[in-house]
């Protein structure tokens, strides 16, 4: 019964949640270029969907077809040149303001073991969200490193 009130709590405040995930992005360095190379509407259009279907997207929705809308949308920042590390930062964003939200409603507060538990797997949640991030850099550094190497042996070679 408690998660579904959350839930519906969720859903019904998805404009103002949609809009203060915006507000966050546009200010985060990390989703700078997200934010400049998709348009705003886009954005707050993707973060209503989900904090308004939540419900769906937990209980309806099967593996395919949540593969099939998210493997779209990152084929979609890919086309947008995008930066992987970007798109993750933005959807760790997403999970974190969800938290903040509810803990400024003062959800998270009762019953104590209840929020103990949330609280361990929300900071296990923000770690792995972190070392994802992390690891994302390193993984362009590297393929920028492989490009650089690829320009100057085609410059050498022409």
């Amino acid at each position: 019964m408690f998660a579904i009130r959350l839930i519906n709590l969720i859903e019904s405040r998805a404009d103002k949640l949609s809009e203060g995930l915006l507000s966050k992005l546009e200010k985060a360095p990390q989703c700078r270029e997200l934010m400049k190379r998709v348009p705003k509407e886009e954005v707050r259009r993707r973060t209503f969907e989900i904090y308004h279907n939540l419900t769906d997207w937990l209980l309806s929705k099967t593996e395919a077809e949540i593969e099939e809308r998210y493997i779209g949308l990152g084929m979609r920042r890919a086309r947008q040149a995008v930066p992987f590390s970007a798109f993750l930062w933005a959807v760790g964003c997403t999970k974190e303001h969800l938290w903040e939200f509810l803990e400024a409603e003062g959800m998270l507060e009762q019953p104590l073991e209840l929020f103990g538990e949330l609280g361990l797997a929300h900071s296990m949640a923000r770690f792995f969200d972190h070392l994802l991030y992390s690891a994302s850099i390193g993984y362009e550094a590297i393929r920028q490193e492989e490009a650089q190497r690829l320009q100057e042996h085609y410059a050498a070679v022409s």
